[in-house]
């Protein structure tokens, strides 16, 4: 399907320079990268980047993601000090920190997450934390992350109900939307956040009552985009959305209660972190 003409945003290569060398230097890996995500030029210019812990190799094949499909590396366990170190040397006012998918091992990787949220706040206890969380089996593990209190924990159901088993092999939409009940009864102070990829095959009335699903759950933020295929193994684009839905998109989402929405075609779940809190 060819991209109409409001999808021809350009990488600036010039603007990532500084920022990659500095990742590169520190052993770094970022979703901004390994995702090939379309902003990541107009991020890394303004020091906004979301890191990816635990190494770029994950366990899962999700259609949509363009993340290496592998066995993943052993935890490197200077990496929360050098993300810390990062946040601190290029200013960074709001990181996001997410990972690749690791049942491998015993905690599903979320001590990373910890040590890194400590580590980040020994050097910039400013800075504001959102988690991009995978759906850990253990829901025990769910504690030990809010007592750490990110500001934000995060948990992207990606598709509606009905595409959901084949877009997002191994997991359950039920279950993610218990994930971010479950956040929110333990401790309503943390904002919850999940996010929509638009274009896989969904109907309006199934965003839609996702959107409700969500609101149900208690869920304070939302984003919304456009899926984009990052390569011809991955699934096909089924529809470009115009702008104007995107625009109906969010209205709804505010009509329904939704605190802050981040809703157009280029918008990734981390994108403009900031703007959450405006």
């Amino acid at each position: 399907m060819k991209k109409p003409s409001w999808l021809n945003k350009k990488i600036d290569f010039e603007k990532c320079i500084k920022v990659k060398r500095i990742l590169r230097k520190f052993n770094l890996h970022t979703i901004c990268e390994e995702a090939m995500c379309p902003n990541i030029s107009e991020c890394f210019f303004k020091k906004a980047v979301s890191f990816l812990l635990l190494g770029n190799v994950c366990s899962y094949n999700c259609k949509f993601c363009a993340v290496k499909k592998g066995k993943p590396l052993s935890p490197d366990t200077q990496e929360p000090k050098n993300i810390a170190r990062v946040v601190k040397l290029l200013g960074i006012k709001g990181v996001v920190l997410t990972s690749v998918c690791r049942p491998d091992l015993e905690d599903e990787g979320l001590s990373q997450f910890l040590k890194t949220i400590k580590e980040i706040r020994k050097l910039t206890p400013q800075v504001l934390i959102e988690v991009l969380i995978p759906n850990f089996s253990q829901k025990s593990l769910i504690d030990n992350l809010i007592k750490e209190h990110p500001q934000i924990i995060a948990h992207n159901l990606e598709t509606v109900e009905r595409l959901h088993p084949s877009v997002k092999k191994g997991t359950s939409y039920k279950d993610s939307l218990k994930l971010l009940k479950l956040i929110k009864e333990k401790d309503k102070t943390i904002f919850t956040k999940s996010g929509l990829l638009l274009g896989i095959g969904e109907k309006p009335k199934e965003v839609i009552k996702t959107l409700i699903d969500l609101r149900k759950v208690n869920c304070d933020f939302l984003s919304l985009g456009q899926y984009l295929r990052p390569s011809p193994e991955k699934m096909e684009v089924k529809e470009y959305l115009p702008l104007e839905k995107f625009n109906f998109y969010r209205e709804k989402a505010l009509e329904l209660g939704f605190k802050h929405v981040e809703s157009s075609p280029y918008v990734r779940s981390s994108y403009k972190v900031l703007s959450y809190f405006s």
